[in-house]
């Protein structure tokens, strides 16, 4: 059965880039930093593999391409993407060596406005995976399978002690759900993508 899974990292920006920002951007604020690192243990115990993390991230263009790479402002504990809850979309990913980076777009919905609002102020802010996938224990250490499939990155409050900060356990999620988040043609393009792979 797959879980719902969660990674948390702090997503680090000073208040003068938030005021830049919207002057290069129309009123729009963006902001870069690290998404998510592979092979290293995180907070909840898991470490994600590096070739898992990678296929991810190349099947996760289609999203940023489609305009469909949004996340919510806090973490919800489900596998959809609900526009009520949007605040942000996703304009970059890209991995170098074990980190990806990226570039998210605060959007001027209401979770947006919110967000924004809470930048401005200087209220720093973390980034969270969510994803669905099955993990197998190793020692301490749990690690996410090769069946993980990357749904978005949502914007969450920083922990108030460093490392200290504990998402809720993954739960189960049903294949009705799956097929709510990923189309028909989402699973067509991460099987291509998988053969192309294979194929270099």
């Amino acid at each position: 059965m797959l879980k719902l899974l969660s990674e948390y990292n702090l997503f680090d920006y000073k208040p003068e880039d938030v005021e830049k920002s919207m002057e290069d951007n129309n009123g729009h604020i963006i902001l870069s930093g690290v998404l998510q690192k592979a092979d290293l243990l995180n907070q909840n115990g898991r470490v994600y593999p590096r070739n898992i993390l990678e296929r991810e991230i190349r099947n996760y263009q289609k999203f940023i391409i489609e305009s469909r790479a949004l996340g919510e402002l806090d973490h919800p504990d489900h596998a959809v993407v609900e526009l009520k809850n949007v605040s942000h979309a996703i304009i970059e990913a890209r991995m170098e060596d074990d980190v990806v980076y990226g570039r998210l777009k605060i959007l001027n919905t209401s979770a947006g406005k919110e967000l924004q609002a809470l930048v401005k102020d200087g209220i720093k802010i973390g980034i969270s995976s969510r994803g669905v996938g099955s993990l197998k224990k190793e020692g301490d250490r749990h690690i996410v399978q090769d069946d993980f499939q990357l749904i978005c990155w949502d914007v969450v409050s920083e922990p108030s002690t460093p490392g200290a900060f504990v998402m809720k356990e993954g739960r189960d999620i049903s294949e009705k759900e799956l097929k709510a988040v990923f189309s028909q043609q989402d699973r067509i393009s991460r099987v291509l993508n998988d053969i192309l792979i294979l194929k270099k």
